[in-house]
C-alpha cells in the first residue's frame, strides 16, 4: 500500500524560522536518505495531522509529492506537542525500490472470541507485542501482519516463528530466543501456594550475668 502526501522546499532553518513556519499552518521537516542531500521541507498542518491517524501512514511506503516531482520515503519521526494537538516535526527517509527497507509493522489480532481458550476456557487474551520489525522491498512492505487466534488454547501462546509471513517479508528479530507476541491467560487463576517459612530459632540469652574473674592476692 503506498500513500501520497504533498511538501514544499524550504531554505529557512533554525527555532524562529520554524515558530514562524507553524504560525501559517505549515509543519516544518525534513527528508533525508539516499545518494540526495537532505532537503528541509514543510508541509500543510491540517493535511498531515489526517494523515498521522491513520495507522497505514505508520507502516506504509510513502510517496511526498514535492514541488512537482515525487519520491519515495518512509515516516521516520513525529514530533508533538506535549498537550495541543499540534504537530511540530515530521522525518523521512528516501527509499529505493531496488533496496530492501526495515520498518516496524503492527499486529493484527482476530478471532480472539472464538479461540477455545477464550470460548471454552473462559481465559483473557494478553498482547505481549503489538507490531514487529520486518525486512522486505518496498513493493512488498505489507500495512500489518494478521495473528489468527482461532486455535489458540489456554495457557498457550504463539511465538514470532509462528507467524505468517507474507511472501518476501522477513521479520527481523534483534536478540536471542523466540519472543511470545501473544498468550491467553485464565482469569482469576488461583496461585500457587507459597510456602511456609520455617521458624526462626532464636538462641536464648544466658540467665545468669557473667561474673567478674575473681582477684587473686599473691603473698
Amino acid at each position: 500500500m503506498q500513500l501520497e502526501f504533498n511538501a514544499k522546499k524550504r531554505d529557512g532553518q533554525g527555532t524562529g524560522a520554524s515558530r514562524r513556519l507553524r504560525r501559517t499552518g505549515r509543519v516544518p521537516g525534513i527528508l533525508y536518505g539516499g545518494t540526495a542531500t537532505p532537503q528541509q521541507i514543510d508541509i500543510d498542518h491540517n493535511e498531515l495531522f489526517q494523515l498521522l491517524r491513520k495507522e497505514a501512514f505508520y507502516s506504509s511506503v510513502l510517496n511526498v509529492n514535492l514541488d512537482g516531482s515525487k519520491e519515495m520515503c518512509l515516516l521516520r519521526d513525529v514530533q508533538r506537542h506535549p498537550y495541543r494537538m499540534q504537530i511540530l516535526h515530521v522525518d523521512f527517509q528516501r527509499i529505493d525500490a531496488t533496496h530492501a527497507i526495515h520498518q516496524k509493522v503492527p499486529l493484527h489480532f482476530v478471532n480472539a472470541d472464538i479461540a477455545p481458550g477464550v470460548k471454552l476456557g473462559g481465559g483473557m487474551v494478553s498482547h505481549v507485542m503489538n507490531d514487529v520489525d520486518v525486512k522486505c522491498l518496498p513493493a512488498d512492505l505489507p500495512t500489518f501482519i494478521e495473528v489468527d487466534l482461532k486455535d489458540l488454547a489456554a495457557g498457550t501462546s504463539i511465538h514470532v516463528s509462528h507467524l505468517v509471513m507474507p511472501k518476501g517479508v522477513e521479520v527481523v528479530h534483534h536478540g536471542e530466543g523466540d519472543p511470545v507476541v501473544v498468550t491467553i491467560t485464565m482469569k482469576g487463576g488461583a496461585q500457587a501456594e507459597e510456602p511456609e517459612a520455617a521458624p526462626v530459632v532464636v538462641a536464648a540469652a544466658a540467665a545468669a550475668p557473667v561474673r567478674k574473674a575473681e582477684r587473686v592476692d599473691k603473698r
